[in-house]
């Protein structure tokens, strides 16, 4: 294994992934560097991850740095063909791990977004040289979650720097941005960061968008790991670096974000802003060139991901209100309250520092600083009032307050009925207002019915202690209800029941439905049913067990004591009925003996009629016989009509059995007289399978053997052999009977010759 192979392996291991991992987790770096004198340079790699990246990789633990000597880019491509040709290569371990802290924004949540800053610092000795030294380090891959670049999974990047003759002449120092860009953009928030950097030699900085760079391939199995198209090239590969791929027209290097108005970048201070206004990962690009005495000495390349998400809201300043005007105006509506508690609604709370209510009361301005106050105001009128939330800043809101104090609303009813005889229930108004007059009437009967008038009228089916509710409206909307409980225990006006007429046949089982009303179970209820019988249940069942003509009667009393009952004569009429019966033969029918004789065992019948469950006519007869055309099992049902017109039905079921027969002969004579020559079985196999005979000798030898029912053996051996002598020989037949039951035959046959 070479020592680059090794290396791949050994960096995969401390990754903590196979090869066959996720790469993804780039969301940017810059590479800046510092001359420390004597031809040393000091060079500073910062990469940023994402660390809310599921799967993903981690930081290398060695960054693989390549260095290249070029004065122009083009011939710096051939130097991939000669490892001997690079300046020379680097191992830089990473030398820390922080955390970047969310943006702080005074009024805004943001949505939690997690970056980690990874640094390598390292130093190279570069001797002076009229080519420009190309420092780079290449890793894949960036968020597949990337909106502004094409298939941002595979995109890998690139962090170089160029360290120019101009630059090595005067021992140059790059510029070094301040800060790290806010890891999170509120969606429709303006947007204004400063992006600038400090160069340590005072020179001249200016600021443009430009296109990152692309590095290194998706490509993570071992053979691919470490070439110009695996996640992590070591070395790293030579310049010139392709851009990556910008959605254009919607983005491009330039115009990254979009934004209303598009986010841009200042040339002389760095500052970006604009109003981004789609939520979205944007890959962005500045570099910053380096300038003294009009010569260029050095560009930086700084690469990052911006995050355009939603924000909840600013602080809003609200209240619970009983009426919206328009934006931040509510209207609070008192009747007959002079003293109000404002419910205090608004948000964000833990950004509201300072809060304060003013109401003007008869020309007089009230503070208060309460979060809920509650306001005495002096009596019936209108006030006005605002809320005011962290005055004179940018979280600052202002809601605007109308206040009616209106005169109190007293709702008041009484009803009247007869408290013995159910009736309708009449109730009355009483309720009062301070203003002009009542528009308005809400009645709740308390059982599921309603009205909206001032004295209703109701019936009730129920019985109970009633909650009735009124509410009442006036002309301001003001409202008051009120519930008083309604003690309502009567017997019905009029017992009714169903049915109202009965005649039927012996066992008539009826059910008794008490329909009058109001009753529940708190009612006492007598039935007589004029047979002996009695229930105490509203609604019984009863069954008349003997025919003839019944009066029932019905007794009710109410929780309180009231009473009636009412006597329904001659109610029930109840005929005699027949009883059906019948017998069969044979007990096992089959279909060898399928005609069946049916005997009447019915009494009290006047008329049969059969039905004998195979599509045939039936019969009318009342000692039938029939004959069945197939097997299996068949419904046969006896109805039998009464004098009276009532009837009685009996079902049984009969089994048409299929059936075989076979039979074999315990001797034979294959003596060629065409008399007995051949041992076979007869009968009748219709539905039998898997048949087989075989026929044994005495010495335990098969002689003979056959899968037809029909076949016969003439004494010779397999039936084609020799003669077989005489003597006795044992026959074993089995199969399968019709419905798959086994069937067995064992006899001995005697063969005479």
């Amino acid at each position: 294994m070479s020592a680059k192979t090794k290396k791949v392996l050994f960096i995969v291991l401390l990754l903590g992934i196979s090869l066959g991992g996720q790469a993804r987790h780039i969301i940017g770096g810059v590479m800046t560097y510092e001359c420390r004198g004597g031809n040393v340079y000091r060079f500073t790699i910062k990469m940023y991850r994402d660390c809310n990246c599921t799967m993903c990789a981690e930081f290398d633990p060695v960054a693989a740095v390549a260095v290249y000597k070029c004065g122009n880019l083009v011939n710096c491509g051939s130097l991939n063909q000669s490892p001997s040709d690079w300046f020379t290569t680097s191992d830089v371990p990473l030398l820390s791990v922080t955390e970047i802290g969310a943006p702080d924004y005074p009024c805004l949540i943001p949505p939690d977004v997690c970056v980690q800053e990874g640094i390598y610092v390292f130093d190279l000795n570069l001797p002076p040289s009229s080519e420009s030294y190309h420092i780079s380090y290449q890793r894949c891959c960036r968020n597949v979650t990337i909106s502004n670049i094409i298939n941002p999974e595979d995109a890998g990047a690139t962090f170089t720097i160029e360290l120019t003759p101009e630059a090595q002449q005067v021992c140059n120092n790059s510029p070094v941005f301040d800060d790290f860009p806010p890891t999170v953009i509120c969606a429709g928030a303006p947007l204004e960061y400063d992006h600038s950097a400090t160069d340590p030699d005072g020179d001249q900085l200016v600021y443009e968008f430009c296109a990152p760079l692309l590095g290194g391939g998706p490509m993570l199995d071992a053979v691919f790991y470490a070439s110009c198209s695996g996640a992590s090239p070591d070395p790293a590969c030579p310049p010139p670096y392709s851009s990556v791929p910008f959605s254009a027209p919607a983005y491009t290097a330039l115009k990254p974000m979009g934004g209303a108005p598009p986010v841009t970048i200042d040339p002389n201070t760095g500052i970006i802003t604009g109003t981004p206004n789609i939520i979205g990962q944007y890959v962005v690009g500045v570099c910053v060139s380096e300038y003294r005495a009009g010569v260029l000495l050095s560009r930086v390349f700084r690469d990052f991901q911006f995050n355009v998400a939603n924000c909840d809201p600013t602080v809003v300043a609200d209240v619970l209100e009983d009426e919206i005007l328009g934006d931040q105006e509510f209207v609070i509506n008192s009747c007959g309250t002079n003293a109000i508690t404002f419910v205090n609604q608004s948000f964000q709370e833990n950004f509201i520092d300072v809060l304060e209510w003013r109401f003007d009361i008869n020309g007089t301005n009230q503070s208060f600083t309460d979060w809920s106050p509650t306001v005495v105001f002096p009596g019936v009128g209108q006030y006005e009032g605002v809320l005011i939330l962290n005055p004179n800043t940018d979280c600052g809101d202002t809601a605007k307050i109308y206040v009616n104090v209106f005169p109190d609303i007293d709702a008041d009813f009484s009803f009247a009925y007869d408290t013995c005889v159910a009736g309708p229930v009449e109730f009355t108004d009483l309720s009062t207002t301070g203003s002009c007059c009542m528009v308005g009437w809400e009645w709740n009967f308390g059982d599921g019915e309603s009205a909206q008038i001032p004295d209703p009228s109701h019936l009730y089916r129920i019985p109970g202690d009633i909650p009735v509710s009124l509410t009442v409206r006036d002309t301001n909307q003001c409202e008051d209800e009120i519930t008083k409980i309604l003690h309502y225990y009567p017997v019905p006006n009029l017992i009714v029941i169903a049915p109202s007429e009965f005649i039927g046949c012996v066992p008539a089982d009826i059910f008794f439905d008490n329909l009058s009303f109001p009753i529940d179970d708190t009612y006492d209820i007598d039935w007589d049913f004029g047979d002996g019988g009695s229930s105490d249940s509203i609604s019984p069942t009863h069954i008349y067990e003997t025919d003839g003509v019944y009066t029932v009667s019905v007794s009710i009393i109410s929780p309180i004591g009231c009473e009636t009952d009412t006597v329904f004569n001659d109610l029930i009429t109840v005929l005699p009925s027949p009883i059906a019966g019948f017998d069969y033969s044979p007990d096992d029918p089959s279909i060898l003996e399928p005609e069946i004789r049916f005997s009447d065992e019915s009494s009290g019948a006047l008329r049969w009629n059969w039905d004998f469950g195979d599509g045939s006519a039936g019969s009318v007869l009342a000692n039938p016989t029939h004959t069945y055309r197939d097997t299996g099992m068949v419904q046969v049902m006896q109805v039998v009509t009464h004098p009276s017109g009532c009837q009685d039905t009996l079902i049984r079921f009969l089994d048409i059995k299929p059936e075989v027969r076979y039979f074999i002969p315990n001797a034979f004579t294959p003596n060629g007289d065409s008399t007995n020559d051949l041992f076979r079985g007869v009968g009748i196999m219709e539905g039998a399978t898997n048949f087989s005979m075989t026929i044994w000798n005495r010495w335990g030898e098969l002689v003979f053997e056959t899968s037809d029912p029909f076949a016969g053996w003439n004494g010779k051996k397999n039936s084609v052999g020799k003669d077989s002598p005489s003597g006795v020989y044992i026959v074993l037949v089995t199969f399968n009977g019709p419905r798959g039951e086994p069937i067995q035959i064992k006899n001995f046959v005697t063969l005479l010759r």
